[in-house]
């Protein structure tokens, strides 16, 4: 397991996302994107904003996702 927050993801606090792979954090910082955009929380706004593009747009968007992968390859193991 290994953990990125919300900030290393894009977002603007410091809740830690932990999973097996890169997608695994992906998929909860989305779900976590998802749930501060119902709950009107307008500091994560623009995060998820960004989030929705690049799942509408994943060719232009896989510079973010490689880079995402890297830096968690890169991370310790919790």
């Amino acid at each position: 397991m290994k953990t990125m927050s919300c900030r290393q993801l894009g977002g603007p606090c410091d809740l830690e996302h932990r999973g097996e792979s890169a997608d695994d954090v992906i998929n909860a910082q989305d779900r976590h994107l998802k749930e501060a955009e119902k709950a009107g929380d307008a500091t994560h706004q623009e995060a998820r904003d960004e989030m929705k593009s690049r799942w509408r747009h994943p060719k232009r968007s896989m510079g973010w996702y490689r880079a995402t992968k890297a830096t968690f390859a890169a991370l310790p193991e919790d």
